[in-house]
C-alpha cells in the first residue's frame, strides 16, 4: 500500500543555476521523507532538471513539476530567455527582476488549482511574489537561502552596526559580533553595502527582498552544523527566527548518473561527457588533477582568463578547467588561439567550453584541489569533495565564502583576489586582477608537501567526512530536516484546531 504524504509543500526556485539546482536536491530530499512536493518553474528551466525529478518519481517518491510560462513579453527579455546565465545582457537583471514580480497572478491560480492544496511555501528569497501568495492563501513562507549562516550573520551584523559607511572603499575594518575576527575591506562586500552604481535598480529591489523577509516563518539554508555551528547559533539568536541546516543538498545526488545528469538539458550528452571526463580522470593518480570552474556566471576578463590559463601550465600539474559561457568568448578563444596554451597542455589540459559534470568530477579520487569562484554551491561541492580550495571570488558574497574557507575551517588557499566586480562592471576595473604567478603558488601551497599544505588536506578530508554524516539518518542535517517537517505538521494541526473551534462558536451563535 502506498504511502500518502500528510503534508504538501510548494517550492518556488529562482530562475539560475546556481538557486535552481540545490532548491531541487532539497525538494528531492523532503519527498524521500513523504512530503508531497511541488516545484513551480518555467519549461527551459524544468528541463534543466527534469531528468533527476523523473528518475525520483520512478523510485516512489510524491514529487512532480508544475510548468508557469516565463513573462518575456511583460518585461522585456527576449523569448528564450528564462535564467539568469542565459541573459543575453546583464543590463537585463532588472528586466529580471520585473519578470520575477509578474508571476503573482500565474502563482495565485496554480496555488488554487493544485490538490491537496499546498500547506506550506518555499521559495528562494527573490521570487517576492510567493510572500503575497503566501499571505493571501494564508499558509506559511518558508525562505530557501542559498548561502551560509556566516552570510546571514554578517549581513545583519552590518545592517545593524552600519560600521561599512565609515570607511573609504579600501579602507580594512572587522565586522562586530561575529564569533571569529573578520576583516573585510567595503569593495569586497556584495552589493547591498557595496552597490552597483550602474543599476541602481537592483539596489531598490534588495531592498523590497530584505523587507519581504519580516514575515517569513523560518529560513532552510544550505549548510550544516559541523561546518559553521557557532554562525548558526548567533543567527538564530539575532534574529528570533527559525532557522533548519539541511544540507549540503547536493550529497542527494548519490549515483554517478544523478551526478552527470544534474543540471543539464540533454541526458545523453551528459553520460557521454561524464564518461569521458571519468575516464581520462581514471588516468591520473589519487589527489593530483586541479580542477578550475568560476562557475556558470563566469565573468572574468579574456585577459584574466588568459592569465589563468598560464599560471595553470605553470603549475605543471594535470587539470580541467571549465569555461562555460565565458565573458566576451569570442575575445577568449582568441587569446587561447594565439597563445597556443591548449596544445602545449594537450594531454595533461583539458578545457570544457559549456557546462560540465561539476559533482560528478569532483566525485572522483583523482582530483587533488578546486579553483572556485567561492559561490557558495560550489564551496559545498568542494567540501564535500574531501580537496583543499583555491579561492578566487569575483562577486556577489563570494569574498564572503572565502573567509569561511580560508580563515574559520581553514582548507583552502587564497589566489588574491582584491575586490567585487559587479556583474556589468567588469571592464572598469582593469583587465588583470590575479597574476598567473599569484595562480601558481595558491595550487603549489594547496598541493605542496610542506606542514601547513598537508595539515590543510587532511582539515579538508575530515570536514567532507563531517559533511557526509551530516546528512545521513541521525546525522544533523538530517535531524532539522524532520524538525522543519514537525514545525509544519504542529502549524497545520493549529490552524485546523483554530479553524474547528471558530466554527464551534460560529454553531453556539447562530443556535
Amino acid at each position: 500500500m502506498a504511502y500518502k504524504p500528510e503534508l504538501h509543500f510548494l517550492v518556488i526556485p529562482l530562475m539560475a543555476p546556481g538557486h535552481l539546482l540545490p532548491m531541487v536536491d532539497m525538494a528531492r530530499l523532503l519527498a524521500r521523507r513523504h512530503v508531497k512536493v511541488t516545484i513551480v518553474t518555467t519549461p527551459l528551466n524544468a528541463a534543466r532538471v527534469s531528468a533527476n525529478i523523473d528518475r525520483e518519481i520512478q523510485l516512489g517518491s510524491p514529487i512532480q513539476i508544475q510548468l508557469i510560462r516565463f513573462p518575456n513579453a511583460g518585461s522585456g527579455i527576449p523569448e528564450g530567455h528564462e535564467s539568469v546565465d542565459t541573459l543575453p545582457s546583464m543590463d537585463l537583471q532588472g528586466n529580471f527582476f520585473r519578470a520575477l514580480c509578474l508571476l503573482q497572478h500565474p502563482l495565485e491560480d496554480l496555488f488554487e488549482k493544485l490538490d491537496p492544496t499546498p500547506d506550506c511555501i518555499i521559495s528562494d528569497r527573490y521570487v517576492l511574489p510567493a510572500a503575497d501568495v503566501a499571505r493571501k492563501f494564508q499558509v506559511p513562507r518558508i525562505i530557501f537561502d542559498g548561502t551560509s549562516c556566516f552570510f546571514l550573520l554578517c549581513n545583519h551584523c552590518l545592517h545593524d552596526s552600519k560600521v561599512y559607511k565609515n570607511v573609504s572603499d579600501s579602507e580594512p575594518f572587522f565586522v562586530p559580533g561575529l564569533p571569529d575576527r573578520i576583516e573585510f575591506k567595503k569593495y569586497q562586500l556584495p552589493g547591498a553595502f557595496n552597490p552597483n552604481a550602474k543599476n541602481q535598480g537592483l539596489n531598490i529591489a534588495r531592498e523590497m527582498v530584505r523587507e519581504s523577509e519580516g514575515d517569513a516563518f523560518g529560513t532552510l539554508v544550505n549548510s550544516f552544523q559541523e561546518l559553521e555551528a557557532r554562525y548558526v547559533q548567533e543567527y538564530k539568536k539575532v534574529t528570533g527566527k527559525k532557522v533548519w541546516c539541511i544540507g549540503p543538498v547536493s550529497l542527494s545526488n548519490e549515483t554517478n548518473l544523478d551526478k552527470a545528469q544534474r543540471g543539464k538539458n540533454d541526458s545523453n550528452d551528459n553520460e557521454e561527457a561524464g564518461h569521458y571526463y571519468t575516464k581520462w580522470l581514471d588516468s591520473w593518480p589519487a589527489r593530483s588533477v586541479i580542477y578550475v570552474c568560476l562557475g556558470s556566471l563566469n565573468r572574468v576578463t579574456p585577459e584574466q582568463l588568459m592569465e589563468l590559463g598560464l599560471g595553470l601550465e605553470a603549475t605543471e600539474r594535470p587539470f580541467i578547467w571549465v569555461l562555460r559561457g565565458a565573458y566576451k568568448r569570442d575575445e577568449a578563444e582568441k587569446l587561447l588561439s594565439e597563445d597556443g596554451l591548449e596544445e602545449r597542455v594537450k594531454g595533461r589540459g583539458i578545457l570544457i567550453r559549456g557546462w560540465a559534470p561539476q559533482v560528478l568530477i569532483l566525485s572522483h579520487a583523482a582530483i587533488g584541489a578546486f579553483l572556485t569562484h567561492c559561490g557558495w554551491n560550489s564551496t559545498l561541492e568542494g567540501i564535500c569533495s574531501g580537496v583543499p580550495l583555491i579561492t578566487f571570488p569575483l562577486f556577489g558574497e563570494q569574498f564572503y565564502n572565502e573567509k569561511v574557507i580560508v580563515q574559520v575551517v581553514q582548507t583552502g588557499v587564497r589566489v588574491g583576489c582584491e575586490r567585487v566586480v559587479h556583474l556589468g562592471e567588469e571592464e572598469d576595473f582593469g583587465a588583470v586582477q590575479v597574476r598567473r604567478e599569484q595562480v601558481k603558488e595558491a595550487v603549489e601551497k594547496a598541493l605542496g608537501e610542506d606542514e601547513d599544505s598537508r595539515r590543510i588536506r587532511e582539515r579538508a578530508r575530515l570536514l567532507a567526512e563531517k559533511a557526509e554524516k551530516a546528512v545521513e539518518k541521525g546525522g544533523s542535517s538530517f535531524l532539522d530536516m524532520s524538525l522543519l517537517i514537525d514545525d509544519i505538521t504542529q502549524h497545520v494541526k493549529g490552524l485546523k484546531m483554530n479553524n474547528g473551534a471558530k466554527s464551534h462558536d460560529s454553531a453556539k451563535i447562530n443556535a
